[in-house]
């Protein structure tokens, strides 16, 4: 049962009130066909991200870290996952999972990966309080809008301070998902949204190696999480808390500097949308490729001079790519770990030349010390396009010359990268892709089982059998 909550005799018009107000409102039959749809697919699609993901080495060091502390151990099922555990620790292991192989969705305008905060706790939550599901997709709608919108209205100067928005923005999302399957208010949601503010966390320091990154999203999941149940404990939190003063935005976005007044934001209204739908879910991208989606449009370039040019690795003399800002960073990234491996531009370009693709088993050891792929890397050079930067982060674009050993030069330009909503993976794709990450962990049969459940999600009585049927 929920206890209330203490009496504050503040009432909020700002931007957190808004969202709190939205995702108390938010019922599915709100929620156009075309969104609808596009939760499915991206629920779909983040699950087979977490099968794949539930067996790598930031998951399975996340598990033992729990059993060391002597945490966990529960009845909640979570995807990929054999050992059962307490909501939270999977909600927290399913996040980490799913952002671990640079498989997961985006939200371009935010620069954000939304699936791997909202799926995991609504997922675990959902199965531990036998919601429907319908209500579990509506918590999948909510979450998503929470995550894309905050950070829309912080990106880039969020990024510039530091800060990756899946971490930070993703308390707010996961808090969001959990407060539709626990039926919160919108004052209920507000003060979720104050405490989870306490919680937000995540830099770019990944960029220098290591595995922290995946944990990222498994962290917010969890205090997402918590943050709800806090508030349906009765733990009273501010009012207010994304633009006051002291609050979110001040303290991620540059709020402090008077750039932008976050407190007279329209936070609903940040980023953008889909012609067909004014939910942030439908507007949000798929990866084709195993790695950070700022190299896709660079991918898709040279793939396409491959496919059209006859272009081979052996021809390239030299490579040239613009792009915007944030995305030229990438160019500098090293790649002795998997883990920077695939946020290095002249790693995953070479590798697309080298191999004509772009997949899991292309960043192993074996594959990061490659002579020819190495070699390749070397002669790839990364810079800002005035252009590409200047329509950035309405578009991810690139501009990719080739110079050949002939002398002659091969130029494309790629805007938009295949697997965004305006070059979207077909359904056949997203099953496909889910099957080849779902089945080797679970078994083909299992698999399809899953997989027709989830086209089929708003209409079970109970997600709970879905989330046992996911678990390994």
């Amino acid at each position: 049962m929920d206890m209330p909550l203490p009496e504050t005799g503040v009432t909020t018009t700002g931007p957190t009130r808004a969202l709190a107000e939205f995702v108390a409102g938010l019922d599915l039959d709100q929620v156009d066909d075309f969104a609808r749809h596009a939760a499915r697919r991206h629920l779909i699609d983040t699950l087979g991200a977490m099968i794949a993901g539930a067996t790598q080495d930031a998951t399975l060091s996340v598990e033992k870290a729990f059993a060391a502390a002597g945490i966990g151990a529960g009845a909640v099922p979570m995807a990929g996952v054999a050992q059962r555990y307490d909501a939270l620790s999977a909600a927290y292991i399913g996040g980490t999972a799913g952002h671990g192989l640079e498989l997961d969705d985006g939200y371009r305008a935010g620069s954000v990966h939304p699936g791997g905060v909202v799926v995991p706790p609504a997922l675990a939550l959902g199965a531990q309080r036998h919601v429907d599901g319908r209500r579990f997709l509506t918590a999948i709608v909510a979450g998503y809008e929470a995550a894309c919108r905050i950070s829309a209205a912080s990106h880039p100067r969020a990024r510039w301070r530091g800060f990756h928005n899946t971490g930070t923005a993703g308390v707010f999302a996961a808090g969001s998902a959990a407060s539709v399957l626990l039926g919160h208010d919108a004052d209920q949601v507000e003060n979720m949204i104050g405490t989870a503010a306490s919680y937000a966390a995540g830099i770019f320091t990944f960029l220098a190696g290591g595995d922290v990154k995946r944990t990222h999203p498994g962290h917010a999941a969890r205090e997402g999480l918590l943050a709800a149940l806090l508030t349906e404990s009765g733990l009273p939190g501010p009012r207010g808390a994304l633009e006051f003063k002291d609050g979110y935005f001040n303290a991620y976005a540059g709020g402090d500097t008077g750039e932008v007044d976050y407190a007279k934001i329209d936070l609903l209204a940040a980023g953008d949308n889909h012609p067909k739908s004014r939910f942030a879910v439908a507007n949000c991208y798929m990866k084709p490729y195993a790695s950070c989606r700022h190299i896709h449009a660079m991918v898709d370039a040279v793939l396409d001079m491959a496919a059209t040019e006859g272009l081979i690795a052996e021809q390239v003399k030299s490579v040239e790519i613009g792009s915007y800002r944030v995305a030229a960073t990438h160019g500098g990234v090293g790649w002795s770990e998997m883990t920077t491996a695939q946020m290095s531009i002249p790693f995953v370009v070479a590798t697309a030349l080298q191999r004509g693709r772009v997949t899991l088993a292309d960043f192993g050891e074996a594959d990061r010390q490659d002579p020819a792929i190495i070699d390749l890397a070397g002669r790839i050079t990364t810079g800002v396009d005035a252009e590409c930067d200047e329509i950035y982060p309405r578009k991810r674009g690139a501009k990719v010359s080739v110079t050949r050993h002939d002398g002659s030069v091969l130029q494309r330009t790629v805007m938009e990268p295949y697997g965004s909503a305006s070059k979207p993976l077909s359904d056949e794709g997203v099953a496909e892709k889910f099957l080849g990450l779902a089945a080797p962990r679970l078994g083909q049969a299992k698999a399809e089982e899953a997989l027709a459940m989830l086209w089929q999600v708003d209409e079970l009585a109970d997600v709970a059998p879905l989330a046992e049927v996911l678990a390994a």
